[in-house]
């Protein structure tokens, strides 16, 4: 490596990719019921770190409310965000169903946890109009 070159932690390296990818994932329960307590929230960061590291991602960072979930998570290129959301949905509301059954019963119905929907959103990195401005400076052959 050169000797110019500081690691930067977040900066990851494969085989033929260098990446920093992000995600902002807002995943809500099924009605936006508020069916989410502080033991489950925990339980839930916890199952949702495990899925993480089975996809070689990271969970930065966890928060939530009663009848929803933020997630910022670092992930890699050859992840299908989808597959990633599909199975942090998937085995969380499986698992949480299971431990926290009477719970959940007295707020949620017919076998649903989350929403079918989720939000996603690209962060990190340089604002668009940097990147805008960089690419449109670059020098251009004659």
């Amino acid at each position: 490596m050169s000797p110019r070159w500081n690691p930067n932690p977040d900066v990851r390296t494969g085989r033929h990719v260098v990446y920093h990818l992000h995600v902002h994932l807002v995943f809500v329960t099924k009605y936006r019921r508020k069916a989410m307590t502080d033991a489950m929230l925990t339980r839930c960061e916890e199952i949702m770190r495990e899925v993480c590291g089975d996809f070689e991602a990271e969970l930065k960072q966890f928060n939530g409310e009663d009848d929803h979930v933020h997630l910022l998570v670092h992930y890699p290129p050859k992840v299908q965000l989808s597959k990633l959301v599909n199975s942090l949905k998937g085995v969380s509301a499986r698992l949480l169903r299971k431990e926290y059954d009477s719970h959940v019963r007295r707020h949620l119905w017919g076998g649903h946890f989350w929403s079918g929907s989720y939000f996603a959103g690209s962060c990190g990195g340089a604002p668009l109009t940097v990147v805008k401005q960089y690419i449109e400076n670059q020098k251009r052959p004659v």
